[in-house]
């Protein structure tokens, strides 16, 4: 007997400490509750009250188009900000990875529908749009157990594009600047088809690929 305790001398005395479950609680918290998740939440959260911002009056009117601007232009700057903040700072969650495409996808749609319920928008622009946003999602799951296919500056562009074709058409724009608007969402629908059609082709070469590739492991 040293007259040393158990726990002091390297022994098996494993009591608990109080508060031990609590603090690993926090940490699970801290990870979800981290500056990009919160960006996508705020996005998110942005949805509706966009949406009331343009429609209000009727949707025409000047002032109310102009905070639903500001509201969609919010939205797209968290969008460029959460992502690079997740991967920097490894700070990528289940829901992050969930809740980011989402929120996207639901700015982008609601301002889309909108403006063509309005009749600023044409309704096949807002078809080909979603259309292609819908088809890539479901490409995704089509080809995600062979690989994932990153973005392309192409697509980056895409994205760019339709944020500033949008961000125009919400406001109230005229004359020169109201004609600049549509070759912007012409080019906008440009780089939506042709980065979709190269979405495709490098799902299926991908696909092709892996199952290729499994046929030679056999």
């Amino acid at each position: 007997m040293t007259g040393v305790p158990a726990s002091a001398a390297g022994g098996t005395d494993r009591r608990p400490v109080p508060g031990a479950k609590l603090g690993a609680a926090a940490v699970n918290q801290a990870s979800l509750w981290n500056i990009a998740n919160i960006l996508t939440m705020i996005r998110l959260v942005l949805v509706p009250g966009f949406v009331f911002l343009l429609l209000a009056e009727g949707g025409y009117d000047p002032a109310w188009r102009a905070w639903a601007w500001a509201a969609f232009a919010v939205a797209m700057i968290t969008d460029i900000f959460d992502g690079h903040l997740a991967r920097t700072y490894n700070l990528v969650t289940d829901f992050g990875k969930i809740a980011d495409p989402i929120a996207d996808k639901a700015i982008m749609g609601s301002a889309l529908i909108c403006l063509s319920w309005l009749g600023d928008l044409p309704w096949w622009v807002t078809g080909v749009i979603l259309g292609r946003e819908l088809g890539i999602t479901l490409m995704r799951f089509w080809v995600i157990r062979y690989g994932v296919i990153p973005a392309s500056r192409g697509g980056k562009l895409k994205t760019l594009a339709q944020g500033t074709a949008v961000g125009m058409y919400v406001l109230a724009l005229t004359g020169a600047l109201a004609t600049m608007r549509f070759w912007v969402m012409a080019i906008a629908v440009v780089l939506t088809v042709v980065t979709g059609l190269d979405y495709i082709r490098q799902a299926v070469v991908l696909r092709r690929q892996g199952i290729a590739a499994e046929r030679a492991a056999q």
